[in-house]
């Protein structure tokens, strides 16, 4: 399927590896131009090569930090200032915290990065999408926003907060042809994913792999998802075919979230 935006350019952050890598790949595999961003210079470039050389579309590597206001400055200016389509996704890892144990300091850094970050990216691309009549923004977020779980208080709060405000924002740019949309995703057989798995059994005083069968038994697809299943429905959603869908958060975990809506 030709997804209509061959030519265009592309924001992603968080690029490296995993599901942002992922849709990196899917972006390019449909002919898009990519600006990417991660904090290892040496995974970033390397990422950056393989993509150039499978895909053959332009590739501009950024090393910064996506969550701070020089990382993002940074970003922008190898964009040119402008972009076609962001893919905001923050990249930090969440570690569960029993909420009498969520200082002050810690709402405030996770509001700051998963969501003041994502915000003001969207603010500083928007209005030249909005003049050119074309724009398509996906936050990254996690399926477990439409089911909150104990231990991720600060993490949900920051990531519902960019969803409500991402809505708010989505219908006023959907006049111009500038769509924002959120992605859930669930359990993905990525790095982060694993370093995680292995977090819960030290914590769990239990096995890697009880957990591992612990978490398939619990997804009703029975398996871990390949990151392209996440990067292949973004890079859906930001297609020419798209323009219709905005201001949804739409989960990809296998049947885990039971809710209609």
């Amino acid at each position: 399927m030709d997804l209509g935006i061959k030519g265009r350019s592309a924001i992603v952050s968080a690029a490296s590896r995993g599901l942002g890598l992922a849709c990196a790949r899917s972006l390019a595999e449909a002919g898009v131009s990519l600006t990417l961003n991660a904090r290892s210079p040496e995974a970033l470039e390397e990422a950056g090569a393989a993509i150039r050389a499978d895909f053959g579309v332009d590739v501009t590597c950024v090393a910064a930090d996506f969550n701070s206001a020089e990382g993002r400055a940074a970003i922008l200016e190898a964009a040119g200032g402008s972009c076609d389509i962001l893919v905001n996704n923050p990249g930090k890892r969440q570690v569960p915290t029993p909420y009498k144990d969520i200082t002050s300091a810690d709402w405030r850094q996770w509001l700051d990065d998963h969501f003041l970050s994502s915000i003001e990216m969207i603010q500083a691309v928007a209005p030249g999408m909005q003049e050119r009549g074309f724009g398509r923004i996906v936050n990254m977020s996690v399926s477990f926003i439409k089911f909150p779980q104990v231990g991720f208080a600060h993490s949900h709060s920051a990531r519902l907060a960019l969803s409500g405000a991402s809505a708010a924002m989505a219908r006023e740019l959907i006049p111009h042809n500038v769509t924002i949309n959120t992605v859930c995703p669930g359990l993905f057989d990525t790095d982060a994913l694993h370093t995680n798995l292995h977090g819960h059994a030290e914590r769990g005083n239990t096995t890697y792999e009880a957990i591992v069968e612990d978490r398939k038994k619990g997804c009703p697809a029975g398996r871990f998802a390949d990151p392209s299943e996440c990067g292949d429905l973004v890079a859906y959603i930001c297609s020419a075919q798209a323009g219709f869908m905005t201001g949804q958060n739409i989960v990809n975990d296998g049947g885990v979230h039971q809710g209609l809506f």
